[in-house]
């Protein structure tokens, strides 16, 4: 054979066998549990067997559904108290039975819905101090589902629109702009499900619901007028969590398969005839929760009683999903909330952040996922544009027929990095070049502003429960 040939031989062998490595900022992301002072401790988590979060967070609180006899509660706590809880903690105890899941606002930090056994569907006032005594009053209550309420969220771009379902199979659509305290008629009620509806997923712009239901199917809906739009019926992969992954088109679900293995599927939102890609997990029997950052394109697995974390990055392109690695810890998570972007700390290249609910040890833990990084400046590379805490429109409008995208704004606005000089904060950046320069760095003081007013905040609330605290002790100190 002439020379050539051979080298070009040479050449397609060398081609066809380098290994192909994947470039990604967040293949080496690793999970930090908090230290035991900074875990909430001595919290009684319910003993329910709902397969639902059970907790909630935001920046300034988190909540998470507590056992109790007689009726149903859940404890409200100011993100700042950790440590060991007092057991005698005021409660927002409402509900006549038990409570089966809880929201945060995700306009309005001082405000939480919460759904029961009892039927109902309540909305609450948080006061900015935190909870000091028990609330029973709620500022709405539902009263539309003829059984117990299993599970509720949040419009994700309009304001005051809550969506519930429970075990009569409807989904409830809810203004609560309106002007009655107990609303007994949703403005809609989506009645096509055959059997309990396990969760929900909206779009990022809110005009499709996503469900999975417990006869093992996922169906598209268009949340305003309740009309079906797709029903997938895949024999190979029983559907049992459902979500919306950002907009990327796709929808992910966690379920098993027919050899009831966990698993994962991946689906094309206008094609829900097959899924994308389905990926076997092992053969434990806890759910699957799913939860996805839009921001950075990371998958987070977590199953229910299992220690571990599995996280992946999904791409719009095959193989879509490349796993990166995962958390492992001997303590099992019964359930878990998570953080918003805008409550996480961007100075410790903090990209998402658990609250795990450990049963056994009655303990809330934090879990922080960390971006490796030398440098102790903020990287703006791994924070880009975020969800915004504006709604894009009232609720009024998305009732007219209205769709708008979610508000955007920098996870931090604090890129200048400060420095003492002569006992006095100096900020080192250098001053805007153009219109958009000024108009991020005007943001980015808003949000400092914005965030040392929580930081007092918190401060405050936490001081009034250290004084509530106080006062209990002497006051059991004189009884005795």
């Amino acid at each position: 054979p002439r020379r050539d040939d051979l080298k070009a031989e040479d050449t397609f062998c060398c081609m066809t066998w380098r290994p192909q490595y994947r470039s990604s900022k967040f293949r080496h992301v690793f999970g930090k549990p908090a230290t035991k002072e900074n875990c909430y401790d001595g919290v009684p988590i319910t003993r329910s067997v709902h397969d639902n979060h059970l907790c909630a967070a935001n920046p300034r609180f988190i909540a998470v559904i507590t056992e109790c006899a007689g009726g149903g509660a859940f404890l409200v706590l100011s993100i700042s108290h950790t440590g060991k809880v007092d057991p005698h903690h005021p409660r927002v105890s409402g509900h006549r039975g038990n409570v089966l899941d809880v929201k945060w606002n995700p306009f309005n930090d001082f405000c939480i819905a919460s759904c029961s056994e009892d039927a109902t569907v309540k909305v609450w006032e948080i006061p900015k101090h935190g909870v000091l005594k028990n609330i029973t009053v709620p500022w709405k209550e539902l009263q539309g589902h003829s059984r117990r309420v299993g599970l509720i969220e949040w419009h994700p771009t309009a304001n005051n629109v809550l969506f519930s379902t429970g075990y009569d199979y409807q989904v409830m659509v809810w203004n609560l702009d309106a002007p009655e305290q107990v609303i007994k008629n949703p403005v809609r009620s989506i009645s096509v499900h055959p059997d309990m509806v396990l969760s929900m997923s909206f779009n990022m712009d809110g005009s499709r619901l996503a469900t999975s239901c417990k006869d093992k199917k996922i169906r598209i809906f268009d949340p305003r007028t309740g009309a079906l739009l797709q029903e997938a019926n895949c024999k190979s992969h029983k559907a049992s969590k459902v979500l919306y992954l950002g907009n990327l088109k796709m929808l992910l679900s966690t379920g098993n398969s027919r050899w009831n293995h966990r698993q994962i599927a991946l689906w094309d939102q206008e094609d829900l005839s097959q899924p994308l890609l389905q990926e076997d997990l092992d053969g434990s029997s806890g759910v699957l929760f799913p939860f996805y950052d839009p921001d950075t394109h990371m998958l987070y697995v977590a199953g229910k009683g299992d220690g571990n974390i599995r996280y992946y990055e999904i791409s719009s392109e095959k193989p879509y999903i490349h796993f990166l690695t995962e958390y492992r810890s001997h303590l099992p998570q019964k359930g878990m909330g998570i953080m918003p972007k805008r409550g996480l700390d961007v100075y410790s290249c903090e990209v998402f952040r658990f609250y795990r609910l450990v049963t056994i040890k009655s303990l809330i833990e934090p879990l922080s996922m960390i971006v490796p990084r030398r440098s102790e400046s903020y990287q703006e590379d791994i924070y880009p544009m975020t969800a915004g805490c504006e709604p894009a429109m009232s609720a009024a409008e998305w009732m007219s027929g209205m769709d708008k995208g979610q508000s955007h704004f920098l996870t931090s606005l604090c890129r200048c990095r400060s420095a003492v000089t002569n006992g006095r904060d100096v900020m080192l950046c250098s001053p805007p070049k153009t219109e958009n320069e000024l108009r991020q760095v005007f943001y980015k003081q808003q949000e400092e502003i914005r965030r040392l007013r929580e930081m007092l905040s918190q401060r405050e609330v936490r001081i009034k429960q250290l004084e509530l605290e106080i006062k209990n002790v002497k006051n059991s100190q004189s009884s005795h």
